[in-house]
């Protein structure tokens, strides 16, 4: 883990781009106009409580109140780790503690029920109305099963999704666990754009580790609404490698768009039911949405929330900024690394907002480690930055830099594998810590 060290992470994160892009002659402004403001940040997963913990750093005296329903939140990174046995729960939580006894953040526990954007309130489960200068929504993600025949979001406990880390994590955790040797696990994967775009095939590889040491004789399907997926080359020969044929990947083309879900039969049906693939575990992983309070809001067209992508303001409403998974941000994925970089440049950005500047753009990064054992990790990063529309009436959007990070070598040897499974741990604690820290 000490390869990854917190400077290091937080020269990847791109905290020095959004400090600077606060700190150019601001200081007094942001002063001035934060003694008497009040930010709400609603939901508090990386990317919300990366810009609570932010914004506070950003400017002190400014009222930041978190809203969270939850008193640990478990990452989602990390979680095919606990479905594989690799790791337990207590090893993915995260708690608000340090936010609130050491960066003065109020936390509130509570659901938010409704958005005024006119009125600027916001509304919460408890009875609260919370009147707010700057509003940050940071939702996450919602599941679609309005696209699929014989499944609802009713079924999740016999047919787990297992995408939003906690309870679900556990159903399937168990299911496999009941397994018998010889049978056969089926993952559905959606088309894009998802959270997390390499983790449906990180989770068959952690599945096949546990496999291969507990039940040897099974099989991995996994059924792709897509022809092709991130990592693909090295999480395909790292199964080989290390898995042998255990696991199949079946595209669109090939059957893997799956139409319907026969749940009582544990069966995943496609190719208008020409291709049926019977499972003893499905793991169906729905399309998915931004979360229910942006969709509520009015803040989302169609599936997903558009927004200045300098600024990550709301492009519906004036006074809210969208992050995280929920927002539309050009090439950047939907992830958690990205999400705590758009914390960071929606913070800068509320900060210059409130004091009366103008926007700045501010570099970001994404890194995303995948285990394809304990001990074999392949990762893709990148740089990203906001270029401007060529015309003055185009939105801009984040854009990869080019040559700035790209993936793991295809013809690595064992030793940079086995270094880069360090590097993911030392990741993992390094973002937790500059999120929740």
């Amino acid at each position: 883990m000490t390869h990854f060290t917190r400077r290091r992470f937080l020269k990847a994160a791109g905290i020095g781009g959004a400090s600077a892009v606060v700190g150019f002659g601001a200081a007094s402004s942001v002063a001035k106009a934060s003694k008497n403001a009040h930010v709400i940040v609603i939901g508090g997963g990386s990317g919300g409580a990366t810009a609570a913990k932010y914004l506070k750093r950003f400017s002190p005296d400014l009222n930041v109140t978190l809203i969270e329903p939850h008193a640990t939140y478990h990452t989602c990174y990390g979680s095919n780790w606990v479905v594989g046995g690799h790791a337990q729960m207590d090893d993915i939580a995260q708690t608000y503690d340090a936010l609130q006894s050491r960066h003065g953040v109020k936390v509130v526990q509570d659901t938010v029920t409704g958005i005024d954007p006119d009125a600027r309130t916001v509304k919460t489960a408890g009875g609260e109305t919370m009147k707010y200068d700057r509003l940050v929504v940071s939702p996450g993600i919602d599941f679609r099963y309005d696209n699929i025949e014989g499944i609802t979001e009713a079924d999740s406990e016999s047919v787990p999704h297992a995408w939003k880390a906690g309870e679900q994590t556990m159903i399937l955790r168990r299911q496999l666990e009941a397994m018998p040797d010889g049978g056969v696990f089926v993952m559905v994967v959606p088309g894009n754009p998802f959270r997390c775009p390499p983790g449906p095939y990180e989770r068959a590889a952690m599945v096949a580790h546990y496999f291969q040491k507990e039940k040897p004789k099974s099989k991995i399907i996994i059924l792709d609404n897509k022809e092709n997926f991130s990592k693909q080359g090295l999480f395909m020969s790292g199964w080989k490698e290390h898995y042998g044929d255990m696991i199949e990947w079946v595209p669109s083309s090939r059957g893997g768009m799956v139409e319907e879900v026969d749940v009582a039969n544990l069966t995943a049906i496609s190719d208008a039911g020409f291709n049926e693939f019977k499972a003893d575990v499905l793991n169906y992983v729905p399309a998915q949405q931004a979360g229910k309070v942006a969709q509520d809001a009015g803040l989302a067209v169609g599936h997903w929330c558009p927004v200045n992508q300098m600024t990550f303001e709301s492009r519906v409403h004036r006074g809210i900024y969208v992050i995280g998974d929920a927002s539309i941000a050009g090439a950047m994925p939907k992830s958690g690394h990205s999400a705590n970089g758009q914390g960071k440049v929606a913070a800068a950005a509320v900060v210059r907002d409130l004091a009366g500047l103008e926007p700045k753009s501010a570099p970001t990064a994404n890194t995303c480690y995948s285990l394809i054992t304990p001990d074999h990790a392949i990762s893709v990063a990148g740089i990203y930055v906001f270029e401007p529309g060529e015309r003055e009436w185009e939105d801009g959007q984040m854009v990869l830099v080019p040559g700035s990070g790209g993936v793991s070598p295809a013809d690595a040897p064992a030793t940079t594998r086995q270094l880069e499974s360090i590097y993911t741990k030392g990741w993992y604690d390094g973002i937790t810590a500059d999120i929740w820290g």
